[in-house]
């Protein structure tokens, strides 16, 4: 049973007046237990790569690679995509050691058309 189907059942329930309780006791399913695990996604830097989100982007592209990430050096990129202006983000050797545990760093660009942008690379 999914969370709508529960909210739903429970709803149901309490309309025609039977006690909750009752709704929850069996679910009449033969299913294994595994259909009830949520969905795991699997995150990992080394082996997917990585996923960037700029913010208040306006046409700004960042694509930290596997290899970068595995490499673990500092390493400037331009994030000017397709805007008419640019920014540098400067990813140090921890902000790597960060991504190689999965998980995720911010980092603020350097100022470009009088602004900066806050970037969020993520293990995909």
């Amino acid at each position: 049973m999914d969370r709508k189907e529960f909210i739903k059942n429970v709803s149901n329930a309490m309309f025609i007046g039977i006690p909750v309780y009752s709704v929850l006791s069996c679910s009449g399913s033969d299913d294994d237990d595994d259909d009830m695990a949520p969905d795991v996604v699997s995150t990992d830097c080394i082996a997917n790569g990585t996923s960037s989100n700029i913010g208040s982007n306006h046409g700004h592209a960042l694509i930290v690679s596997k290899a970068d990430v595995e490499a673990g050096i500092d390493k400037e990129y331009s994030i000017q995509g397709t805007s008419s202006h640019n920014h540098a983000v400067m990813v140090l050797a921890t902000h790597f050691t960060t991504l190689k545990s999965n998980k995720a760093v911010t980092i603020d660009s350097t100022s470009g058309g009088g602004h900066a942008h806050s970037v969020t690379i993520s293990c995909a």
